[in-house]
């Protein structure tokens, strides 16, 4: 489903994902702009994107992470205030929780986490992503680190799946071997994945959908099964030898084409001295500087 697109109608009970002019801002500029998206149950939907074109906010939202007024349901419930349970959400900010990395072993953390519960689940997590129990977690790599977080997130098992460019620190053994994984649990659980990542190889055959986002809301939502505009990408490349992933080229070249499209008037409002949209900090800043200091001394409280 796109913006402007017309699509055939889906029952609630079909639908993972419902959003429906959908916009949504931090108190600033808006970040989510009339944003329309469907994602069908089983679906593996890629997300592309520039940096700053809303993926991580969208999938907070659907996360029940973001408190929003406005239609973003998940199973037929609100994101937010009615959040179902089978949603999870696994994003880079882990790795950088100091507690993290305390001196305890792999295999505590996890039975800490309700290992035990699932044992065939944990048996073959730890298989996939090459987990060693007997890991310290404060001796390990950002690699190592990602995929205990990944061992410990996808333990229980859940119905959507929301990742934030999350593999970005797996070698590509491991990534492909993951990959399999929850391709396998979409086909076999009939359960849902949500994907944003810059980093394109071997989703070509994974995908089922590819969603194209730019400037806060969905451009289109591709079946990767009617999809003539990545079938000529992939012809193009068999034809010419090249190696490099049709899947990249594609998404860089609509990378391009978005920064090329025209911004709306928010874009006029960033803050010259940081790039960033003006906030209300920046109105009580600049009546401080000139108001405040004029008055009060903090320094010689005079």
């Amino acid at each position: 489903m796109s913006n402007g697109a017309t699509t055939s109608p889906s029952s609630n009970q079909d639908l993972a994902v419902d959003v429906q002019h959908f916009t949504f801002s931090y108190g600033g500029p808006d970040i989510l702009k009339d944003l329309n998206l469907q994602v069908k149950r089983g679906e593996r939907v890629l997300v592309v994107g520039g940096n700053g074109h809303g993926k991580t906010t969208l999938l907070r939202i659907l996360a029940g992470k973001r408190k929003f007024e406005g239609h973003a349901r998940v199973f037929d419930r609100d994101a937010f205030v009615d959040a179902p349970a089978g949603v999870l959400y696994l994003g880079t900010d882990w790795a950088h929780n100091t507690h993290i990395r305390s001196d305890m072993s792999v295999d505590f953390f996890l039975s800490s986490m309700g290992s035990k519960r699932w044992p065939e689940r944990t048996k073959k997590l730890i298989e996939v992503l090459e987990v060693d129990l007997t890991w310290r977690l404060h001796q390990l790599s950002d690699g190592q680190l990602r995929r205990v977080q990944l061992t410990m997130g996808l333990l229980q098992p859940w119905e959507l799946l929301l990742l934030d460019e999350v593999t970005m620190d797996l070698d590509i053994l491991v990534r492909t071997e993951l990959l399999k994984y929850l391709r396998q649990e979409c086909e076999t659980r009939g359960a849902t994945i949500i994907y944003a990542t810059h980093i394109f190889d071997g989703l070509g055959t994974w995908m089922s959908h590819v969603v194209r986002m730019a400037n806060g809301a969905v451009i289109a939502k591709h079946d990767v099964n009617n999809f003539p505009e990545f079938d000529a990408v992939k012809k193009y490349h068999r034809e010419h030898g090249l190696m490099d992933s049709p899947l990249m080229a594609l998404c860089y070249t609509w990378l391009k084409e978005d920064k090329q499209r025209p911004h709306d008037k928010a874009k006029d409002q960033l803050e010259p001295s940081t790039g960033l949209p003006h906030s209300k900090w920046d109105e009580l800043k600049d009546d401080m500087k000139q108001y405040g200091d004029k008055y009060y001394n903090y320094w010689n409280n005079e």
